[in-house]
């Protein structure tokens, strides 16, 4: 750890525990909170869950916004945003988490400038092996780590007085080491302090079950849990399992090459009766730190001009889109304690 962390970690120490205390929402709750502040639900319209502006895969004990130029980033990015308010789109959720290129400042700008509500988040992010975790998360308990970001959701990210609309964390596939376990757990105490929903980069099933079985010990509701990529899984049964517990599995790799696979995923879960658990978005963008001028930004237009549709001529209804795209992306967003009410359904 470097001095900056050793200073956090004795001063997050002798904290009261806010996350502990387990205080309740106040006035944020039944909200969705963007980076210009919070908005009622029923403004957020059709909505992107899983997207990025700007990632930085250089590792945490590395990654500073001063390795790139903002101002370029957001030349890059305006029009991908643009575009997509054109077909209609409201609401964009940016998934980058901290110590990856999380940006909430440049995330203003661009919500500013696109007419687009734009979600940032707290929590981190433990899969490509732990290499974006900052040296603290390993040596403090998940209580400080869940302090820190409760810190983050009340005061704002960093400097900027920007908060949080959600909570992203990450794990590979397989079983989960101890330090994103302690992650999970964090996560969870940081929800039921927040209401913030918990968005997991999730490499497997596996991974997925596990998750849930360390929020269930947490007093957390499987309806705060977001299963990003879960079509990387190639087993219906883990979907359907997930969502019949209530969590909400998300379809996020539409690109042109995969609506097809995309479709059928949908429509399996909608013959199990469980289309108000899934989530569909790109995990698209990206402006690439490192690269010139940021790479190949891949678009964020695919699911309005092609995807949507394909479902259509699957056979599903407008209603049905409207949930798949406004009402289940609105309700995974608001914040809302989900505490666990009841045995846990495990077939």
């Amino acid at each position: 750890m470097n001095r900056r962390e050793l200073l956090w970690v004795g001063a997050a120490a002798l904290s009261l525990g806010p996350a502990r205390r387990g205080r309740a929402v106040e006035g944020d709750a039944a909200r969705v909170m963007t980076v210009l502040g919070p908005v009622e639900p029923g403004r957020m319209g059709l909505t992107l869950p899983h997207e990025h502006v700007l990632v930085d895969f250089i590792g945490a004990d590395k990654v500073s916004h001063d390795r790139y130029d903002a101002d370029e980033v957001f030349r890059v990015a305006l029009p991908q945003l643009e575009a997509i308010r054109r077909q209609g789109v409201r609401s964009f959720v940016d998934c980058t988490p901290a110590y990856l290129g999380c940006a909430p400042a440049l995330l203003r700008r661009l919500s500013d400038a696109s007419g687009l509500h734009i979600v940032t988040n707290t929590g981190y992010y433990g899969a490509n092996g732990g290499k974006h975790l900052p040296a603290h998360s390993r040596a403090v308990s998940a209580d400080t780590l869940a302090d820190r970001w409760v810190r983050e959701w009340r005061d704002g990210i960093d400097d900027t007085g920007i908060r949080p609309g959600f909570i992203k964390i990450g794990t590979d596939a397989g079983l989960m080491p101890e330090v994103n376990r302690k992650v999970v757990r964090a996560a969870a105490r940081t929800h039921l302090a927040s209401g913030l929903t918990i968005a997991a980069h999730t490499g497997d099933g596996h991974a997925a079950m596990e998750e849930l079985d360390v929020l269930h010990e947490e007093g957390v509701d499987a309806s705060a849990f977001i299963w990003a990529h879960a079509q990387n899984e190639r087993d219906p049964a883990l979907h359907a399992k997930a969502a019949a517990m209530g969590a909400w599995v998300e379809f996020d790799g539409i690109a042109p090459g995969s609506i097809e696979r995309h479709v059928e995923l949908v429509r399996l879960l909608k013959g199990r009766g469980h289309l108000g658990r899934v989530l569909l978005s790109h995990d698209a963008g990206w402006y690439h730190v490192g690269e010139p001028g940021g790479g190949e930004f891949r678009t964020y237009t695919t699911l309005v001009a092609d995807f949507l549709p394909a479902l259509r001529e699957a056979g599903f209804s407008d209603e049905e889109v409207r949930r798949l795209t406004v009402d289940n992306p609105r309700d995974a967003l608001t914040i809302r304690v989900r505490r666990v009410a009841g045995p846990r359904l495990r077939n």
